[in-house]
């Protein structure tokens, strides 16, 4: 058994955080089962070159940039929900997901659009690029309008995977909010969600922002945190009627701090439910010849944990990464639509589509 496949037989999903379809092609091989797709992905393929000349033809047909942009995106998740499919009828909808991330320009401060239309915005597009996609995830942020956005859209049918949550507040708020959604459906038999937990962007801000905690603290925080939220998670559903299960995907597993082992995350959350790892993550985890075991229900030590709770001011942590976050899937957005308007002036090579 090579560590990958030892790692899914803790019970982890492994799902990966690209739909570059080669590597979903190649980690499906060895034992992926869902796949995750953001704005920085997408802007990454695109500046690649691999679809300058559907982005030209598209641009020919007479498509905005917003709209070139999100069908290369809507093609991109249909390729991957197409691997996928297979594991989403053998599950009975359990797993096999791949998540699409509606606009990140709602949330962007240069826009500054009111909390209102932001929500009307968010429940108008879930319900858009959720139609007819048996197998797709509607990704929407824990921001407030996000949030806001949530119960209206459980309501209406829509799987939702929530990102973006660094918190046990924003996780109580999503959960309840989808939970009061799924409720008012005439039956739960397809209602599936799932809440993105980021990691290591916890460890990366305590290390500065929180100098004072000790080695052994250092570098927890995020593990602790989202430990915790597991936990919390697997006791909420538990007393629900829900035929699916309801789950925390471990996201930003990859490791920021130099000197760190590439799988410390992996290592920390196997046997989790769900977790969603960089092509580059699971590279490493691949050759390092390791045999993962069951971690997840494992906490840090009593005083590390003690330390952790009285230094770390969680409101204050939830603010800047928040901050931090949306200004980052912004960017990359804005990113893929000036790549977009450069290729409507450049010519289509004849008889080529990079489509596949």
């Amino acid at each position: 058994m090579n560590p990958l496949q030892s790692l899914i037989a803790t019970g982890t999903k492994l799902w990966l955080d690209s739909v570059d379809p080669d590597l979903v092609r190649r980690d499906q091989a060895i034992g992926a089962t869902g796949a995750t797709s953001n704005p920085i992905i997408v802007a990454d393929l695109v500046a690649s070159g691999r679809y300058d000349d559907f982005i030209v033809r598209a641009v020919e047909e007479g498509l905005t940039d917003q709209q070139v942009a999100w069908q290369v995106t809507d093609h991109l998740v249909r390729t991957a929900q197409e691997v996928f499919l297979p594991v989403w009828k053998r599950t009975r909808g359990n797993d096999g997901y791949v998540s699409f991330e509606v606009d990140p320009l709602l949330e962007d401060p240069d826009l500054n659009l009111p909390h209102s239309q932001r929500v009307s915005r968010y429940i108008e597009l879930g319900q858009q690029w959720s139609a007819g996609q048996k197998n797709r995830l509607i990704k929407v942020p824990a921001t407030p309008a996000g949030l806001d956005a949530l119960e209206p859209l459980a309501a209406a049918g829509v799987k939702l995977n929530v990102t973006l949550v660094f918190t046990s507040r924003q996780y109580r708020a999503a959960r309840d909010a989808i939970w009061r959604g799924a409720q008012a459906r005439g039956h739960l038999d397809a209602f599936k969600s799932v809440y993105s937990i980021f990691v290591s962007r916890l460890d990366v801000y305590t290390d500065k922002a929180v100098p004072g905690l000790s080695p052994a603290a250092q570098g927890q925080v995020g593990i602790l945190n989202a430990k915790r939220i597991w936990a919390e998670n697997g006791a909420f559903w538990a007393g629900q009627p829900t035929p699916l299960n309801q789950e925390i995907v471990f996201a930003s597993t990859g490791t920021k701090k130099p000197g760190q082992p590439p799988w410390k995350y992996v290592e920390a959350f196997a046997g989790s439910d769900i977790q969603t790892n960089p092509p580059a993550t699971n590279d490493a985890v691949a050759h390092s010849g390791l045999s993962f075991t069951r971690r997840v229900d494992v906490l840090p030590p009593e005083e590390v944990m003690q330390e952790i709770d009285r230094l770390v001011d969680m409101e204050r942590l939830e603010a800047a990464l928040m901050a931090e976050g949306i200004v980052k899937f912004a960017q990359p957005q804005k990113a893929l639509l000036a790549r977009v308007a450069e290729k409507r002036l450049a010519p289509a090579a004849p008889g080529r589509s990079l489509l596949t």
